[in-house]
């Protein structure tokens, strides 16, 4: 299981990562491992810290205050980057303690990062989350809102970097990775936040910046 030996599962990702990486006739230094330690304990995350990963991704602020304060004293380099949706009366909290935020996904969400931004003078980097596959389920933004969502949150003076998806399950998930890519050019945006455990290896051949990997190095979680 990854979870037995975190340092080997990083290496193996990291390769995995190097050779889609030069297959897409990329460089492997443009893609960022963020390793998704939601759920998972202090002491999971230690030895994936010891082995050199150092951006890490959790989707909610709570637990993340309860974690990372005491880890980043040991290991002052960390980027921490926000995964999960965001309630807007957690923006104070959210640009405090993480370094990106990846689910800006409406307007009232774009108005309270402005503020919590202006107050603490700190601007974690955005992405626009996208609903790509259009499922009532998931959170994001429609395809088509992506304009004026990006409009909004550029004139309230978000740092936007990029884009954010995640595909429907149970499909192949090259077209919608294709998709999120044009969008990102046609706004002018460089980053590419998509890929998980199952599909890193296609989002990385399509322009994937971040990819995003839990269970792969973790194991499953509880």
């Amino acid at each position: 299981m990854p979870s037995d030996d975190p340092a080997a599962a990083l290496a193996t990702i990291n390769q995995a990562i190097g050779q889609s990486a030069r297959l897409a006739r990329r460089d492997p230094g443009e893609v960022t491992l963020i390793a998704i330690s939601k759920t998972h304990p202090a002491e999971a995350i230690v030895p994936l810290l010891e082995a050199g990963q150092r951006a890490f991704g959790e989707n909610r602020v709570q637990e993340a205050e309860a974690k990372w304060p005491a880890l980043r004293a040991r290991f002052q380099d960390v980027t921490l980057h926000l995964v999960g949706q965001l309630q807007s009366n957690k923006a104070d909290e959210a640009v405090a303690l993480f370094d990106a935020i990846h689910s800006v996904d409406r307007l009232s969400l774009v108005t309270a990062l402005a503020k919590a931004m202006e107050k603490q003078g700190k601007r974690p980097e955005c992405y626009l989350q996208v609903n790509i596959g259009d499922e009532p389920q998931k959170g994001g933004c429609a395809v088509a809102d992506v304009p004026a969502l990006l409009g909004a949150a550029r004139a309230a003076g978000l740092p936007v970097v990029g884009l954010m998806a995640v595909p429907p399950a149970l499909v192949e998930p090259a077209p919608y990775f294709a998709l999120l890519a044009k969008l990102a050019r046609d706004h002018d945006l460089t980053g590419l936040s998509m890929g998980m455990s199952s599909d890193f290896e296609t989002a990385v051949t399509l322009g994937a910046t971040h990819v995003r990997v839990g269970s792969a190095l973790f194991g499953a979680r509880a």
